[in-house]
């Protein structure tokens, strides 16, 4: 197994936030950890983006439901989808 570049790894860790990655990718991903404190410290950031972003948006509609009706908010989402 190749070492991975820190491009490489910091590619590897986004994508595994979409996807969960083949094995070997996973264990190249850990092995250049263990030498590698600012990936390390990259992969913990963007986690932390992940969840707060995750958090915002569920205030969002939280906040949201509070003020719309729920056949507004109904309208509102199959409008949204016809959009896609």
């Amino acid at each position: 197994m190749r070492r991975l570049t820190c491009k490489e790894t910091s590619l590897l860790v986004s994508q595994s936030l979409d996807r969960k990655l083949p094995w070997g990718e996973r264990v190249a991903v850990r092995l250049h950890f263990l030498r590698c404190e600012a990936c390390k410290r990259f992969k913990a950031q963007i986690q932390f983006l992940r969840k707060a972003v995750q958090r915002g948006a569920e205030k969002i509609e939280e906040a949201s439901a509070l003020k719309l009706s729920a056949p507004a908010r109904q309208r509102i989402k199959r409008a949204l989808r016809k959009q896609k």
